[in-house]
């Protein structure tokens, strides 16, 4: 990792430590105000802490033009963004994605599209609903390794990540409070509970709180529709197509609604804030998962409506193609800081349970 922006965020730390005027805004301060010293571990934890809510840097009396020039929010978003890549395996694909996401983005998408739309000109399937036109055996051919290589990458950095900031051993006390903290998600409430700064310095909103929580929860609706789709195929016989009042439906149908609204929001409050209070290199990759996400959303959500007409293949072909990119780039694109931000609430709450190495 880059030793300069680890050392401008342990000045920065170390100013914030002496002031303590933040010390109620979100979990960084009560971590922060902990240390006397910082490791480069601990400057690494607490920047996957932060959730860049920004009410620290409005508060603050040491931004520029004070000589002190703090921008905490910026220096951890740097050392935050740089761990992501440093622990990525392999590294050279995160550092690509954040530089050029929206171009990788869309250009993965369209080829995997193209692929899609050669096998259903190639030989049709033998079922009903979209596997009259691909068949279930290549569906699992294709999509069981993209969903397994992402995986191993995950669980390699996110090792790499837990013995960075010398995690211990996880309880479920640890699990629980990180859990808590995650559904709903406090560090965006700004410490008083009306929200953050992050799109307008002079008002508090709960805006990016409730796009995240759509995110969040409508990704997690999406997840439960495929599971149960999985489950009634194999274990009930019940194969796709399955009706509206299917689980799968019930599941999916406002899990698309909420995650695709949930990245159009955010989309739009990101064009509205400060670049320069979070990474300028990763501006471009931000945006460029924010898109992926929203049109794997839109795209599965329009797949439903042309379910029976002739623009079926085609949209089912695009779709597949965003959701593969989706899978493929999850190690490296903005949906690992929320596996890194979970990781470091369980960190935090081993600190607040007093856990140490044995």
């Amino acid at each position: 990792m880059l030793t300069d922006m680890k050392e401008e965020a342990r000045r920065q730390a170390e100013i914030c430590n002496a002031c303590r005027y933040c010390e109620g805004y979100c979990s960084v301060f009560p971590s922060l105000h902990s240390n006397r010293e910082f490791s480069d571990g601990e400057i690494i934890q607490l920047a996957n802490l932060c959730h860049n809510c920004r009410g620290c840097y409005y508060a603050c009396q040491y931004t520029a033009p004070h000589e002190f020039d703090l921008n905490l929010p910026a220096a951890l978003a740097e050392v935050r963004q740089d761990s992501w890549e440093a622990f990525a395996y392999p590294r050279f694909v995160a550092t690509h994605f954040q530089k050029n996401g929206m171009a990788i983005a869309l250009a993965t998408s369209l080829c995997f599209s193209a692929f899609f739309v050669v096998t259903q000109w190639l030989g049709r399937g033998n079922g009903e609903g979209f596997y009259a036109f691909i068949s279930h055996d290549l569906m699992i051919l294709i999509f069981a390794p993209a969903f397994v290589l992402p995986l191993t990458s995950l669980t390699v950095s996110l090792r790499r990540y837990w013995l960075a900031v010398d995690g211990t051993r996880i309880k479920l006390i640890h699990i629980y409070d990180a859990l808590r903290a995650a559904a709903t998600m406090h560090n965006l409430a700004g410490g008083h509970g009306e929200g953050c700064n992050f799109e307008d310095e002079d008002r508090f909103t709960q805006a990016r709180r409730v796009a995240h929580q759509l995110v969040l929860y409508g990704f997690l609706l999406c997840f439960a529709s495929t599971s149960s789709g999985t489950i009634l195929h194999y274990i009930f016989g019940l194969p796709a197509p399955h009706g509206f009042f299917s689980l799968p439906k019930l599941l999916g149908m406002p899990g698309g609604l909420m995650l695709t609204w949930g990245a159009i929001w955010l989309f739009r409050l990101k064009l509205k804030a400060d670049p320069n209070l979070g990474s300028m290199a990763a501006r471009n990759g931000e945006f460029g998962f924010i898109a992926l996400l929203g049109f794997v959303a839109a795209s599965g959500l329009v797949l439903y409506i042309l379910g029976q007409t002739a623009l079926m293949p085609l949209t089912l072909a695009v779709h597949l193609g965003a959701v593969l990119t989706f899978f493929l780039l999850t190690p490296y694109t903005k949906m690992v800081h929320g596996i890194y931000r979970f990781a470091a609430l369980v960190r935090d709450a081993q600190r607040k349970t007093g856990s140490t190495n044995p």
